[in-house]
């Protein structure tokens, strides 16, 4: 059999007021579930569109528990789908890790649901080098100092427990504990995750045509859902043309 590299999907199933709150002082929670239904239609759509040479295999690492219908309806069905039932994010990626190499996989890729432009370039450049030869880590680096990707083809715990996650220093952490273990490190392109306004902003931005990331030597990804959402919402806010003979 040839190698399958899983790839899991850490999520939330989108709903009014849940997830993403960091945002609803900007957008409201109507908006914001809105916002991130059309990042996991994206994102999933990019992984869909991966080269078949790369064989993987796709699953959603979702809470909460008991959304699996909701969530469905935003994958494409060949998709498996994990119950992330522990709240500290380094035990569930440290669970859901050896539940995948015990499954047969020859890597794990994690990755966010923030990163809807996300360049398929990137994934495909950490499924890669997970497969070469020796033990390594692949990290994508997030312009907040976290990361939107970690792969690992074996189990290594301290990268993730005692980890101060959602905070600046959790991807220089990892390198650093990657480091004294002797781990070697494959470090992707930057990118931004979507979690505050400014980074909604930068999203914007991006959708009329400014470059995301200050010199990047990567194409951003269509995100077609969620440039077709902020599209619809600019058009609504934007008020009817004034035609003559009017006022």
């Amino acid at each position: 059999m040839s190698p399958t590299t899983a790839i899991a999907l850490v999520c939330k199933t989108p709903a009014i007021g849940r997830g993403k709150s960091r945002l609803w002082p900007l957008l409201g929670p109507a908006r914001t579930a809105q916002l991130s239904a059309c990042f996991i239609r994206d994102v999933a759509e990019t992984l869909a569109a991966l080269p078949a040479t790369l064989s993987r295999q796709c699953y959603a690492l979702f809470s909460p528990v008991g959304t699996e219908a909701a969530l469905r309806e935003l994958l494409p069905p060949d998709w498996q789908l994990i119950p992330r039932e522990a709240n500290d994010v380094g035990q569930v990626l440290e669970v859901s890790l050896n539940a995948l190499l015990q499954a047969g996989h020859d890597g794990v890729i994690f990755m966010n649901s923030d990163s809807p432009s996300l360049p398929s370039v990137l994934i495909e450049e950490a499924i890669t080098a997970l497969r070469a030869d020796g033990d390594r880590v692949v990290l994508g680096p997030s312009l907040d100092g976290g990361y939107y990707l970690i792969g690992l083809k074996a189990c290594h715990p301290a990268l993730f427990r005692n980890m101060a996650w959602s905070t600046p220093a959790v991807f220089n952490t990892t390198c650093a504990r990657a480091a004294q273990m002797g781990l070697p490190v494959h470090v992707l392109h930057e990118w931004y995750d979507v979690d505050e306004a400014q980074d909604f902003h930068r999203l914007k931005a991006e959708c009329c045509g400014q470059a995301p990331i200050a010199d990047a030597m990567v194409t951003a990804g269509p995100a077609r859902h969620t440039r077709a959402l902020l599209a619809a919402w600019a058009a609504a806010e934007t008020p009817p043309p004034h035609q003559p003979g009017q006022g």
